[in-house]
């Protein structure tokens, strides 16, 4: 049985992914930026549950071509879960755009040279939402525009990248393509560090943000995702195929959000009462039925998710402490 390639390896969905493909049997090969984060990429895996000893890890960065043939040499399947996600928009959105483009395309012809079967690619919901012509309805038949005024540089660069792979696997044909686009992407996680959308569920906690945004979006589980990705890489008829991921029911704002988290009890006391001003967002209906239909997907509720989220983030440690402990 030949390796499966996660990259970017110590990721909160690729360490997942890598926990969900040992436990199933199969050996991982990932990459790392540094081989310094490999003791604790291997203590992750072993909190999920899995034996670490069939994963190995290689060193590839996204910016250099050093590294990735090696990464993908004997590996029939591949897993692109890495990608830049910022903290802050950037002065200049090339700083985003062309790592997430060019990052892309290299591990793609490094797939395509190396004879890869299938290549399932994480996008993004935002590489759907912003569309040229405007819907509160959503399935993969949308498609972001770049050009879309006021847009961010994060969601242009999931587009953008997205389109790169499509049409880089057109014209060479000889490795399939996947793409999953989740939403939000919540989940307990396997390492300490607070990163990706755990950043927004700590700063309501902690008291960082006072005012709730007037967003509504979807939810879906890190569990979940990680399913998916199995789940498109094994079926057939999941190549050349976009797949949304998100958990059913309907989407959340952050009044929603903040609702869930009071019922954790004296944990959310510092979580926000008032909104930020202006109008209500519009509604937001974003369609799981490929997923379901195609691979027999079944997300978690976003309910479950959330207060499993803070219930492993309280045990890593990661949230401040209960006033009133």
């Amino acid at each position: 049985m030949s390796r499966v390639l996660v990259t970017g390896g110590t990721g909160f969905l690729a360490t997942h992914l890598i926990v969900a493909l040992l436990r199933a049997g199969r050996p991982v090969r990932t990459t790392l930026r540094s081989p310094t984060s490999e003791s604790d990429l291997r203590a992750a895996v072993r909190r999920g549950g899995a034996d670490d000893t069939p994963l190995e890890c290689v060193i590839a960065d996204l910016t250099s071509d050093d590294g990735w043939p090696a990464a993908v040499a004997g590996c029939e399947e591949v897993h692109h879960v890495a990608s830049p996600i910022p903290t802050r928009e950037p002065d200049d959105p090339d700083e985003l755009i062309v790592p997430a483009r060019e990052g892309t395309l290299r591990v793609l012809r490094a797939a395509i040279d190396a004879g890869a079967r299938r290549t399932v690619l994480t996008s993004s919901f935002a590489a759907v939402r912003y569309t040229a012509e405007p819907t509160t309805e959503f399935t993969e038949e949308h498609w972001t525009d770049p050009d879309t005024p006021g847009l961010s540089a994060y969601a242009r660069s999931k587009a953008i990248a997205e389109r790169a792979a499509w049409e880089l696997t057109d014209r060479h044909g000889t490795t399939e393509l996947t793409v999953l686009n989740p939403t939000f992407v919540f989940g307990p996680p396997l390492s300490p560090d607070v990163r990706s959308s755990l950043r927004l569920l700590k700063a309501m906690l902690d008291g960082t943000t006072t005012l709730l945004p007037r967003q509504r979006f979807g939810v879906v589980d890190v569990r979940d995702v990680a399913d998916l990705h199995l789940r498109a890489m094994a079926a057939p008829n999941a190549a050349g195929r976009r797949y949304l991921a998100v958990a059913d029911g309907p989407t959340l704002t952050h009044v929603d959000l903040a609702e869930i988290l009071r019922r954790l009890g004296p944990l959310a006391s510092r979580v926000p009462t008032r909104q930020e001003p202006g109008e209500d967002p519009p509604p937001l209906v974003i369609r799981n039925t490929r997923a379901r239909t195609d691979l027999a997907w079944n997300p978690r509720p976003a309910e479950t998710t959330i207060i499993q989220t803070i219930e492993g983030m309280r045990a890593l440690e990661m949230l401040p402490p209960d006033p009133q402990s």
